[in-house]
């Protein structure tokens, strides 16, 4: 049966999957983003709904200090596990407290409040044993003891069982036992180029641990500039319902230009088949790369409902797919205030401050995508602003928005920031009376932001999609498509009403001729 990879698209980083009865779990890191631990639901592998976050209660972990950027820190590698009528998330809030676990009847919620497991290291993972034995991984290397899983208590020593097969970096391990072996898997090789999948085997979970004669389990550190997808790594094994076996692993999508590992959706998430040699040893894709379009056994097909183009706001909650730039500011945001809209109330931190202020985004999961979302923003002074940004980080971003200006209009602008330092208006125009759509086309090499009132778009300029990519920010998330309301550095008293929010994938060829050409070193004048 084919199917699409990447099978969750977007900033979906560091798979790990569990299976109960015909149904299966998923969630994925999430940094320095809130919620935390977006967990999905799937009947089919491919077809997945998000069904809410392990971490979504802003008591439950504290995300308001460091930065988004270099030092990315937050959610960290969560791995999830049933048990015996439980599911159990083990994760490292990196930066801020360090490794917990969360337990629930429901993998939809609530879970609970987060148990702390007081040791080092990060990538934690659980592995339960025919006997009920609850085993307890994290790196570096690969650390392991026995733990009660209610509790958290250790019940044996720490121990070292592995440093992986040499490819450096081991961690972020997962353990199971399949037949008589005991099966170790593990991320190496950096995060980046020259990250792969490592499997080792013993028939003690406590080793030693042999490693498989075929060399790494996954990689395309080896794969030629036309292979899109890059890194692969760092995920888990699964059987499915009908005695299949299958990976999953994280892996980007490069733009495709001039520096052609670039990429901004940040690492996302694949799906590969995978067979047993005769002497028990696991083999991705028959030895072959990932692809973008893919074969294999799966379950009977199980699509969801599709995910409306148009958010208006009317629900009485966010829906799962939006997300505050660290844990939101109480009374800076309401669905109430305005029924129908999503209001903002802007602090006094500015866009590129990663703490205080009020940041609201969406996941860029396509390459081509229309985004577009209407304010009723009437700012009541100049340092007031509300816009719509394609936002790495707080270092690295592009802007449309509205603000004030001194002698008390309003001005619609585009605002580029490259770096800690260089933080410039690109270009601005005049506004009339009223609500105003601000627009952001995207494509391979650029973005492209506008504005729109009385049925007539002006554009205001584009930027390059590679300065918001992972090699120009560094960091390990992607773009959001981020709502924000600011005071820049003093009080903002104008509430921005955010009317509706536009997701619209395009296709390749709708962009044509408009767009600038591909190789282009600068862009066309609008």
């Amino acid at each position: 049966m084919k199917y699409t990879n990447p099978v969750i698209p977007g900033f979906h980083p560091d798979p790990s999957v569990c299976r109960v009865g015909e149904d299966y779990y998923l969630v994925n890191s999430s940094f320095s983003w809130f919620p935390g631990i977006p967990i999905f639901h799937s009947r089919d592998l491919v077809n997945w709904r998000n069904i809410g976050h392990v971490l979504d209660r802003p008591e439950q972990f504290n995300l308001r200090s460091g930065q988004l950027g270099v030092l990315t820190d937050g959610i960290y590698a969560p791995t999830l596990r049933y048990y015996d009528g439980r599911f159990y998330c083990v994760t490292t809030n990196y930066g801020h407290g360090g490794n917990i676990m969360m337990h629930a009847e429901d993998p939809a919620g609530p879970w609970s409040d987060p148990i702390p497991m007081n040791h080092g290291g990060w990538d934690n993972s659980l592995f339960f044993d025919v006997d009920g034995t609850c085993y307890y991984h994290w790196s570096a290397g690969v650390q392991q003891c026995i733990i009660d899983p209610q509790t958290g208590t250790f019940l044996s020593e720490p121990k070292k069982i592995s440093d992986g097969i040499g490819e450096g970096g081991c961690e972020g391990s997962h353990l199971y036992r399949i037949g008589d072996w005991y099966y170790l898997m593990a991320a190496e090789g950096g995060t980046h180029m020259g990250h792969l999948l490592s499997i080792q085997r013993s028939r003690s979970p406590w080793g030693p641990f042999e490693a498989s004669p075929h060399g790494p389990l996954l990689t395309h550190r080896h794969t030629e500039m036309s292979q899109v997808i890059k890194a692969l790594g760092h995920g888990e094994l699964i059987e499915d319902h009908n005695g299949n076996w299958w990976i999953f692993a994280l892996g980007f999508r490069t733009t495709g230009w001039i520096c052609f590992a670039s990429h901004v959706l940040g690492r996302e998430t694949f799906l590969a088949p995978v067979t047993w040699d005769a002497e028990g040893w696991p083999i991705v894709n028959d030895g072959k790369e990932i692809e973008l379009e893919m074969e294999g056994p799966l379950p009977e097909p199980h699509p969801w409902p599709e995910q409306p183009v148009r958010e208006n706001f009317e629900s009485p909650e966010l829906g799962f797919d939006w997300a505050f730039r660290r844990n939101p500011v109480p009374g800076s945001w309401s669905l109430t205030e305005k029924p129908g809209s999503l209001t903002l109330h802007g602090g006094t931190a500015a866009l590129s401050n990663p703490n205080g202020n009020v940041v609201i985004g969406r996941r860029q999961q396509h390459l081509f995508v229309e985004v577009a979302a209407e304010l009723d923003f009437e700012p009541h002074a100049s340092n007031e602003e509300a816009g719509l940004s394609a936002l790495m980080d707080e270092h690295y971003f592009s802007v449309v928005g509205i603000r004030g200006t001194k002698r008390g209009e309003r001005e619609a602008f585009l605002r580029r920031r490259i770096g800690a330092c260089l933080e410039v208006d690109v270009a601005t125009a005049e506004l009339q009376p009223g609500p105003v759509t601000l627009r952001i086309h995207a494509e391979r090499r650029w973005y492209r932001f506008g504005f729109e009132q009385g049925g007539h778009t002006t554009w205001l300029g584009w930027a390059e999609t590679h300065h918001h990519s992972t090699e120009i920010a560094w960091g390990w998330t992607g773009v959001l498509f981020c709502l924000h309301a600011s005071g820049n550095g003093q009080d903002a008293v104008s509430p921005a009403h955010v009317d509706w929010f536009d997701y619209r994938p395009a296709e390749e060829q709708s962009f044509s001729p408009d767009m600038p050409d591909r190789f282009a070193l600068v862009p066309p004048t609008d």
